[in-house]
């Protein structure tokens, strides 16, 4: 169960995925919304520029309908009223011309955006696989696109007949009209069915739009295998990360480990906390703390201190303050200099005592410690 759950794609597409696609040229389309936007702006462009347009026409058939007598019977002269008269008609019919391909090249951006891919021109061999063509054809994809181009024929068709049946009376009186009438009145006819039937493709497009978005981001799922593995090349493997990390913390502790012997006292907890720190005298700073640990760690940081003769001190307030508010290698807070002040003192007549004999200095007992640097008073623990 667990193989079958990895190898279903459940997972959403992760955006390397996703830009993957696009550099292959995959994006969203609509043609529903393209061909709507294209009709639309045709709409509008001979809406805006129809009356500018017949005009030029009707100065350019005109034009090409009157010929002198020098140019019929001249082919040169002919061939260049031609020309001029076919020049006419391209600038007619060239601002529309601009509106479309403007269109046509800015509609794919309401969906999926603007691409451009080298890779999806490229020839790709793989389609010309018959086999492979035959299952395009007998596709879950084919067959929408086939019950779409139905039901879009059909609605069309019948906005269509609607539109028309209900001018149908209008239509056949049209011939009773004078032309002056007649024209406006085709025009208009024309109009409402134009609007009627771009009116049926919005509503196809409306379905068609989220429907591509749906499901373009379901092709592009994930298995978790996929993710995992996706994952593991973009962050390298997380179980080779975590051992690095492990001997990474092995190398630090192993360091640490190595400035016990150089230390001047260890402070414990007793058995939970334990704290080294080296003060270096006639230096600037002040002491600071060269190791420290927990539980096992401490336990540890205890034995190699006994091994080399590093002073140990019970200040279970004094070791849980500086465990708490100090990382390796820093100095100590100086909200504490007293209490070390104390233990440093203590360490060096231990020193002279070892050295010299004489009467053993009694260890502090009642160091001066912040209440608030001490986790166990924040926390409302009395140990």
């Amino acid at each position: 169960m667990a193989e079958e759950s990895d190898l279903e794609k459940t997972e959403p597409a992760s955006s390397k995925r996703l830009e993957q696609a696009r550099e292959e040229g995959d994006v969203p389309r609509s043609r529903e919304l393209s061909t709507c936007a294209i009709l639309f702006a045709a709409g509008g462009a001979f809406w805006a520029m129809g009356g500018g347009l017949i005009h030029q026409l009707q100065q350019t058939l005109i034009a090409g309908l009157s010929l002198e007598r020098n140019v019929a019977f001249d082919f040169n002269l002919l061939i260049t009223q031609l020309g001029s008269n076919l020049l006419g008609v391209l600038m007619a019919f060239a601002p529309l011309a601009g509106v479309f391909i403007v269109v046509a090249l800015g509609s794919p951006v309401l969906i999926g955006g603007w691409l451009f891919s080298a890779k999806s021109l490229q020839p790709n061999f793989g389609r010309l696989n018959p086999i492979s063509g035959l299952g395009n054809m007998l596709s879950v994809r084919a067959l929408v696109e086939l019950v779409k181009a139905i039901a879009k024929t059909i609605l069309v068709g019948s906005v269509a007949w609607a539109v028309i049946s209900r001018q149908k009376e209008a239509i056949f009186s049209l011939p009773m009209e004078d032309v002056a009438n007649s024209i406006p009145h085709v025009g208009h006819m024309l109009l409402v069915c134009f609007i009627s039937i771009v009116g049926a493709l919005v509503a196809i497009a409306a379905i068609d739009a989220p429907y591509q978005m749906w499901q373009y981001a379901n092709k592009l799922k994930m298995t978790r295998q996929e993710v995992i593995q996706e994952s593991k090349e973009a962050n390298g493997n997380p179980q080779i990360k975590a051992k690095i990390r492990q001997q990474q913390r092995e190398m630090a502790r192993r360091r640490m480990m190595a400035e016990i012997p150089n230390a001047d006292v260890v402070v414990t907890n007793p058995t939970h906390f334990a704290v080294a720190l080296k003060y270096t005298q006639g230096g600037n700073g002040a002491p600071k703390v060269v190791a420290k640990g927990a539980d096992e760690v401490a336990a540890k940081i205890r034995e190699l201190a006994k091994e080399n003769n590093v002073p140990l001190l019970e200040a279970p307030p004094l070791a849980r303050a500086l465990y708490k508010h100090t990382d390796l290698g820093d100095e100590i807070p100086e909200a504490l200099y007293g209490a070390v002040a104390e233990v440093l003192a203590y360490v060096y007549q231990l020193r002279t005592y070892r050295r010299d004999g004489g009467n053993r200095p009694e260890e502090p007992r009642e160091l001066n410690v912040p209440e608030e640097l001490d986790p166990n008073n924040q926390l409302g623990v009395i140990e």
